[in-house]
C-alpha cells in the first residue's frame, strides 16, 4: 500500500464487481462462457498493481478528488495489462504466468480433459491457443469498458481517452516490435532500446499516470512532467524486470528459472552482452541461447557470460542513472498534492528494486 489508501485490495474489489456483472451477460448467451469469465477472475487476481497504483496517484497529483471513482477508472489498466499478458503468453509459448499454468495452457487442460471423457474433439493445443486470444481480446475490450462506466462525466473522460487511446496503441506496437526482435535471431541495441520504451515504460508507468492526471484535471504542464518521471522509470522498471527473468528465484517471481533465456528474449541486457561478450562467449551464447531444452548448467553457463560481458553490471548502472533521473524530475513536478509526491517516490523504489 502507498499512501493512505490499499489500492491493491480496491482495484480487486471493482474488477470483482465488474466480472460478476460480465458473468451475467456471458452465460446468458451461453453456460459455456463461464470458462472464459474464470479465466479473467484467475488472471487478474494478484500482481502488483502497478499500472493502477500510478494511474490513481496521477489523479491526486493533479489534485483529484478521492471521493470520485477513481479506483475503478484505474482498474480498467490493470484489465489492459491481462489482456497484454494473455497474448504475451501464447507469443511466447509460456507455459508459466504467476504460479499458474497460463491462459492458453489452461484452455488446453480443459479440452484434452473434455476430449478424454468424449472420445473425441478438437486438438487441445490449438483449442487453447485460440482460447486464450479470445480472452485477450475480451480483456482488452473490459478495459475500454471498465475506463467508460467507471462514473467519471463525459469531459474528464474525453480528456483520459486521448492518453488511454495512445497506451493501447503503443504496447501492441512495442509488442509487435519484441515478436519482431525475436524473429530476427538478432540483438540489436537500439531495437532493444525501442521495445523497451513502447512495450513496457510507456505502458507500465508514463501512460497511466497521464490518465490518471488528465480524469483529475491536470494541466499540460503536469502531464509533461509526469513524463519526465515516469518515462525514465518506466524504463529501470523493465530493465529489473529483464534481470529478473534471467536471475531471479521462480519460487518468487512465478516464472521457471531462466525462462527467457529458453524464449531467446532480444533485451537490452541480451543486446549489451552481444556487443561486448568475447569471441568465445559469443559462440558458446549463440550456441545455447533460444533453445527451449535449456537445462540448469547451461542456463547457468549463460548467466556466467552475461555477468562477465558487464551486462548485468551496464544494466544495473541504467537502472540507478534512470531511477535518479525520475526522482530528479518528481522533484521539480508541480504536483497539487504532496502525499502523492510522497508515493510516486516509494513506488519508484519498489519498481526498481523489486525482487518479483
Amino acid at each position: 500500500m502507498y499512501g493512505d489508501v490499499d489500492i491493491p485490495a480496491e482495484i480487486q474489489r471493482a474488477l470483482s464487481g465488474f466480472l460478476d456483472r460480465q458473468e451475467e451477460r456471458l452465460t446468458a448467451i451461453g453456460p459455456e462462457l463461464a470458462e472464459q469469465v474464470q479465466a479473467a477472475r484467475d488472471a487478474t487476481s494478484g500482481g502488483k498493481r502497478l499500472r493502477p497504483s500510478f494511474c490513481y496517484w496521477g489523479f491526486r497529483a493533479a489534485g483529484g478528488d478521492p471521493e470520485q471513482p477513481i479506483l475503478t477508472a484505474a482498474a480498467s489498466l490493470e484489465m489492459l495489462h491481462v489482456s497484454a499478458l494473455v497474448h504475451d503468453d501464447v507469443m511466447d509459448s509460456s507455459d508459466v504466468r504467476r504460479g499458474a499454468p497460463s491462459a492458453h495452457r489452461r484452455f488446453e487442460a480443459l479440452q484434452r480433459e473434455r476430449a478424454a471423457k468424449s472420445g473425441h474433439g478438437a486438438d487441445p493445443v490449438g483449442f487453447g491457443v485460440g482460447a486464450a486470444i479470445l480472452l485477450g481480446d475480451l480483456c482488452l475490450i473490459w478495459a475500454d469498458e471498465l475506463l467508460h462506466t467507471s462514473g467519471f462525466d463525459a469531459a474528464a473522460l474525453a480528456r483520459a481517452e486521448q492518453y488511454f487511446d495512445a497506451v493501447r496503441v503503443e504496447v501492441t506496437a512495442g509488442q509487435y516490435l519484441d515478436l519482431l526482435a525475436q524473429a530476427s535471431g538478432e540483438s540489436d541495441m537500439d531495437l532493444a532500446l525501442r521495445v523497451l520504451r513502447y512495450k513496457s515504460a510507456t505502458y507500465t508507468i508514463e501512460r497511466p499516470l497521464h490518465v490518471g492526471a488528465a480524469l483529475g484535471g491536470g494541466s499540460a504542464e503536469l502531464i509533461s512532467s509526469l513524463s519526465g518521471y515516469g518515462l525514465p522509470l518506466g524504463e529501470a522498471f523493465q530493465l529489473r524486470d529483464d534481470l529478473l527473468g534471467v536471475f531471479g528465484d521462480p519460487a518468487v517471481t512465478g516464472k521457471p528459472a531462466g525462462d527467457d533465456l529458453r524464449e531467446g528474449k532480444r533485451t537490452v541486457l541480451i543486446a549489451y552482452a552481444v556487443d561486448h561478450a568475447s569471441e568465445i562467449q559469443l559462440t558458446e551464447f549463440n550456441r545455447l541461447f533460444g533453445r527451449p531444452d535449456l537445462d540448469d548448467d547451461e542456463i547457468q553457463l549463460l548467466r556466467e557470460i552475461l555477468q562477465d560481458s558487464r551486462a548485468v553490471q551496464a544494466c544495473e548502472e541504467l537502472i540507478t542513472d534512470r531511477t535518479e533521473d525520475a526522482l530528479d524530475a518528481l522533484d521539480r513536478a508541480p504536483l497539487a498534492d504532496d502525499q502523492a509526491r510522497k508515493a510516486l517516490t516509494d513506488l519508484a523504489v519498489a519498481a526498481t528494486s523489486r525482487v518479483v
